[in-house]
C-alpha cells in the first residue's frame, strides 16, 4: 500500500484550484512563439503582459496528449532509468557553483575537471540511476560550459546522465553529441541518453531560455521533467495547501507548453516544492514539511497518470552528519513509500551551497537501506521455516542450520558504511565517525574505479562537436577563464 497525506477529496480541490488559477490569472510566458501557439490553441493571450490565460480544456487535452512513461539509457543500454512502470530511480545533482574540495574540505569553484570526477563517481555507485554533473564549470562560459559538461560525463559514465539545458543553442550541440554517442539520429531517440529540465519561475512564469530550449531537443523526442521549486512563503502561499495548488498549477502550465511544442512528448512531473527559513531566510531542504508536500505532490503526479520527480533524501545539513542522516533517510523513505519515480538531487551539500562526494556516499548507503525497506517480507513456505523451527525445537539454535546459510544473505541488508561492530572493536578499528568513513569510502572509490572508455570513432565525433561549439559559444575564440 503505498504512503498517502491527501483524500480523494483533498486532491480533486488542489486540481480545481489549480485550474482556477490557470484561468483566472494564468502564467507569463515570454516566448512569442509559445504564445502564438496558446492563442491557436483556445488560451487567452495578453501580448502586452506576456501573460496566459489556460482554460481546463487545454489543460486536459495536454495531459492526455503527453507521454506517460520513458526510459533513458546510459552508453551501455543495461544501465538505465526507467519512469512510469513503478520503479525507482535515484540520481546526484545536475550542477552546482561549488564544489567541497577533496583535499581540504573547504569550497571552491567548480571547475570541468570536477564533472569527469562526478561522472567516473557515479559509475561506481551501484545503486545510482543516473549520473549527474555536479558541477557548473567556473573557468568557461555558461554556454559552452554546458556542452564541455556534457561531453566529460559521456566520457566518464556509461550511466544516463544528468546535466542542465541553458538554451536552444547549448541544447542543439548537446542533441549533436548525444547523436554521436548513440552513432546515428534514430538510434539517439529510440535510446535517449538524457532529459532536459524546465523549471517555471515561482510564481507562475517560464524561462524563456528553459521553453526555447525544447524546440531543439524536440528533435530527439527528449523527455521533459517539469519541476518549480515554489517556496511557501515566499515565491508561493504561506500555507502547504496553496503552494500545492500553485506547483501543480506551474506543472500543468509546463505540460501544455511542452504538447504545443512537440505533441505526444513524454513529460515526468517534477513535485519540489520547498518551505522557507523565515528565520534564516533560505530555503529548506528537509523539513517535515518537505517530506508532506513531496508525498503529496506524488499524489498529484499518480492522478494525472504521470511519473513522478520529487525532492528528498537530501538534507540542511553540510556534512554528512547525524543530522543529513536523519533528514536525507526519513524524507526519502516518505518519497518511497509514497510512490514517486526518482528522487533527487542527491550529492548537494546543504541547501545549493556545494556538491560534496561525501554526502553523496551518506546518501548511497541510504538508498540500500530504503531499497530494503521497500523489498517488504517474503512469505513463502520456506520463508515460514516451519520445518526447521521443528527440527531444531524449544532451547536450540538456528545458527548451524542450512536454512539459516542459505537464507540470511536474501533477507538481511548488510551496510557498508554503517557501523554494527562491538566497541571494542570499533574502537580498535580508529572509532571512526560516520564523516570519516564516508570521506575514505569517497577516496577508495576515487582510487579504484575506472569507467570503460569510449570507442575511438566516437571520441573523434566528441571532438567535433566541441570543436563547433566553441567556435559558435566561446565568443570568437576568446579565453571564457573569469577573473577571482
Amino acid at each position: 500500500m503505498e504512503l498517502t497525506v491527501l483524500t480523494q477529496e483533498q486532491v480533486d480541490r488542489l486540481h480545481d484550484a489549480s485550474v482556477q488559477i490557470l484561468e483566472k490569472v494564468g502564467v507569463q510566458v515570454p516566448h512569442p512563439d509559445v504564445r502564438r501557439r496558446f492563442q491557436e490553441a483556445g488560451a487567452a493571450v495578453e501580448e502586452r503582459e506576456e501573460r496566459v490565460r489556460i482554460p481546463e480544456d487545454l489543460v486536459q487535452r495536454s495531459l492526455d496528449e503527453a507521454g506517460k512513461s520513458f526510459t533513458i539509457y546510459g552508453r551501455d543500454r543495461t544501465k538505465k532509468a526507467v519512469f512510469g512502470e513503478g520503479k525507482r530511480n535515484y540520481n546526484s545533482i545536475a550542477g552546482e557553483a561549488l564544489w567541497i574540495d577533496d583535499d581540504t574540505g573547504e569550497r571552491r569553484y567548480a571547475s570541468l575537471s570536477d564533472a569527469a570526477t562526478a561522472g567516473r563517481f557515479a559509475d561506481a555507485l551501484p545503486d545510482l540511476t543516473i549520473a549527474g554533473a555536479m558541477c557548473d564549470p567556473h573557468e568557461l562560459s555558461a554556454d559552452y560550459g554546458g556542452v564541455a559538461v556534457a561531453a566529460e560525463l559521456v566520457r566518464n559514465t556509461t550511466k544516463p546522465i544528468g546535466l542542465w539545458f541553458h538554451n536552444r543553442t547549448v541544447s542543439r550541440f548537446i542533441v549533436e553529441l548525444l547523436i554521436a554517442v548513440a552513432g546515428s539520429e534514430e538510434e539517439a531517440a529510440r535510446y535517449p541518453l538524457t532529459y532536459p529540465f524546465l523549471e517555471p519561475i515561482s510564481p507562475l512564469r517560464f524561462p524563456f531560455d528553459g521553453v526555447d530550449a525544447l524546440y531543439a531537443t524536440a528533435r530527439l523526442n527528449l523527455p521533459v521533467p517539469i519541476g518549480p521549486m515554489a517556496q511557501t512563503g515566499m515565491s508561493a502561499p504561506g500555507a502547504l495547501a496553496g503552494t500545492l495548488a500553485q506547483e501543480n498549477a506551474e506543472i500543468l502550465a509546463g505540460v501544455c507548453i511542452t504538447q504545443l511544442i512537440s505533441p505526444g512528448v513524454p513529460v515526468c512531473y517534477g513535485g519540489i516544492p520547498h518551505a522557507f527559513d523565515m528565520r534564516t531566510t533560505q530555503m529548506i531542504f528537509a523539513g517535515p514539511e518537505q517530506a508532506l508536500m513531496a508525498v503529496a505532490m506524488t499524489q498529484m503526479g499518480k492522478h494525472y497518470g504521470l511519473p513522478v520527480y520529487i525532492n528528498v533524501g537530501l538534507t540542511d545539513s553540510k556534512v554528512p552528519d547525524a543530522q543529513a542522516g536523519m533528514e536525507a533517510g526519513i524524507t526519502l523513505v516518505y518519497g518511497a513509500l509514497a510512490g514517486a519515480d526518482i528522487f533527487g538531487h542527491l550529492g548537494i551539500c546543504g541547501v545549493d551551497q556545494a556538491s560534496s562526494l561525501d554526502m553523496l556516499v551518506m546518501q548511497h548507503e541510504l538508498i540500500g537501506y530504503v531499497e530494503r525497506l521497500m523489498r517488504g517480507i517474503e512469505f513463502d513456505d520456506d520463508a515460514l521455516a516451519l520445518q526447521v523451527i521443528q527440527e531444531v525445537g524449544p532451547g536450540g539454535t538456528f545458527l548451524d542450520q542450512e536454512h539459516t546459510a542459505s537464507r540470511f544473505r536474501r533477507e538481511l541488508w548488510f551496510p557498508r558504511l554503517m557501523d554494527r561492530q562491538f566497541y571494542e572493536a570499533w574502537l580498535n578499528s580508529g572509532a571512526k565517525t560516520m564523516v570519516q568513513r564516508c570521506r575514505e569510502e569517497k577516496e577508495r572509490l576515487l582510487r579504484e574505479h575506472q569507467p570503460e572508455p569510449l570507442p575511438e570513432d566516437v571520441e573523434r565525433e566528441i571532438e567535433r562537436v566541441l570543436a563547433g561549439a566553441r567556435k559558435e559559444l566561446d565568443d570568437q575564440g576568446k579565453d571564457w577563464r573569469r577573473a577571482g
